[in-house]
């Protein structure tokens, strides 16, 4: 399990690049470059980094089903994912 603070960051800095995407773009087309400097270093989107949103493990993310590889095998075999069977053969 992740420390919460962690966590919080991280959605802290999902909102400011939601918040600066728009003005991000805006400078980049006009390549003002020292515009964009002047925005926080937060609001770019490759500073993001994905997390399960259960647990927040920052490793073994599956991006279709936004948790950790740990969490989905636990949900699958309990069978709260729909769709996913265990292969057996």
């Amino acid at each position: 399990m992740a420390k919460e603070s962690m966590k919080a960051r991280e959605l802290k800095r999902a909102k400011l690049v939601k918040k600066y995407a728009a003005k991000r773009a805006e400078l980049r087309a006009k390549g003002d470059w020292e515009g964009l400097q002047k925005i926080p270093r937060n609001a770019s989107p490759v500073r993001l980094h994905n997390r399960c949103q259960l647990t927040g493990r920052p490793k073994g993310y599956m991006r279709q089903f936004g948790i950790s590889r740990i969490n989905f095998r636990e949900m699958a075999n309990k069978g709260l994912i729909p769709g996913i069977t265990k292969a057996s053969w």
